[in-house]
């Protein structure tokens, strides 16, 4: 898979794909034209947050484990406006666009290949889809979370039904506890109040397990107080997600 000016696909050592669809902030304006309609905005610092969680992975596990290891990341530089990643293809880009559709379809292509890539090597793949939402936009009495994980009521994870040996094991619940151990609030969680629910979009419900099922996905969003106005939680969350992460994959 080869790197270009419009997408950034690399290989891991371990089953885990970060994939960050809203994170580019370049509109190729001489090249690609603007969506007619949907969300144009983009997820902030997203792409930041991956690089970050990437490299503290690789720092944990040399530590702890004696070994670097590292996830496979995929990103576009494109803006949302111009290119929606996570939207099926007659939604993601204007329709006249040739261009358009060649990064797109090479977007997803690349994403599979990396699906297949974990595998061959591990008969398993886990996919992170990052997101970011914004406090303010939550609505009324709704919990005051900082992480909402969507994996469409673990239908990403476990089409057929959770297995009851993996009830409190499965990476998402990993997460969310690890989370709320220190004073980081998340959303789902148990007992269920008001809150954000969250299936996940088309990246992680096309690429999860319903559809493959060696393949296990969810999608994470992150605060905007994580992502650009606390420099102090955003590596507190860094820390606890390479941690549980690293701790998940090589301690099997």
């Amino acid at each position: 898979m080869n790197e270009n000016i419009f997408i950034i696909c690399n290989k891991g050592n371990i089953p885990l794909i970060l994939s960050i669809p809203h994170g580019g902030t370049n509109k190729f304006e001489d090249i690609l034209y603007e969506r007619e309609s949907g969300i144009k905005g983009i997820d902030k610092n997203t792409i930041k947050i991956a690089l970050k969680l990437k490299e503290s992975i690789q720092n944990y596990s040399q530590k702890n484990f004696k070994t670097q290891k590292t996830p496979s990341l995929i990103f576009s530089d494109v803006h949302r406006s111009r290119i929606d990643f996570n939207r099926p293809p007659s939604e993601a880009y204007p329709a006249d666009s040739k261009l358009s559709e060649k990064i797109y379809n090479d977007f997803h292509e690349n994403l599979k290949k990396l699906l297949f890539y974990n595998f061959q090597n591990w008969k398993v793949s886990y996919l992170i889809d990052i997101h970011g939402f914004e406090k303010s936009k939550r609505p009324p009495s709704f919990m005051d979370v900082e992480i909402v994980i969507g994996t469409k009521n673990l239908q990403t994870l476990f089409p057929e039904g959770q297995p009851k040996n993996e009830k409190h094991k499965n990476i998402r619940n990993l997460i969310i506890e690890e989370l709320h151990k220190n004073n980081i609030f998340a959303a789902p969680i148990w007992p269920r109040q008001k809150e954000y629910v969250l299936t996940g979009g088309y990246i992680t419900q096309k690429y999860g397990a319903e559809n493959y099922d060696f393949s296990k996905s969810m999608q994470i969003e992150f605060s905007d107080d994580i992502r650009y106005n606390d420099e102090k939680l955003y590596l507190k969350v860094i820390r606890i997600l390479s941690k549980t992460l690293s701790n998940f994959f090589l301690s099997k």
